[in-house]
């Protein structure tokens, strides 16, 4: 996980980063399921907006920040990767909660060139508030 494309853009997340891209439905969602559904979202949105600097400071878990060089290394990396993606769509399908309620795993689909591809993410609960933590 040293490069933000194996944790991030790759069709395995497929985040929607472009003009044209879709948000991610969150209503069927309750409780803790919804703010795991929520942490996808706001990634999807802050990626579609270029917000390197919100998705490395309140959407990705201070592990995967550090592991692409800290603050400043995952800021760049992002901005690098958010530059080579065009467009790509996202669906959370279920939320699974860990027992202790501090990680979480939404099986996602995505939509990337025209291939349904279905994926997972995790997620890490960090100071109260749901980061994503890997993708499997």
């Amino acid at each position: 996980m040293r490069r933000l494309p194996a944790l991030l853009c790759l069709p395995a997340l497929a985040l929607a980063l472009s003009a044209c891209a879709s948000t991610v439905s969150t209503a069927s969602f309750k409780g803790q399921q919804h703010e795991v559904a929520q942490t996808i979202s706001n990634l999807q949105a802050d990626a579609t907006a270029g917000e390197q600097k919100k998705l490395c400071a309140n959407d990705l878990a201070a592990a995967v920040v550090n592991k692409l060089g800290g603050k400043k290394g995952c800021e760049e990396a992002i901005k690098k990767q958010l530059a080579e993606i065009d467009s790509l769509e996202v669906s959370v399908q279920s939320v699974k909660l860990a027992a202790g309620g501090t990680s979480a795993t939404a099986a996602v689909r995505s939509v990337y060139e025209g291939k349904k591809l279905p994926s997972s993410v995790s997620l890490v609960k960090e100071a109260g508030k749901w980061k994503i933590a890997a993708l499997g």
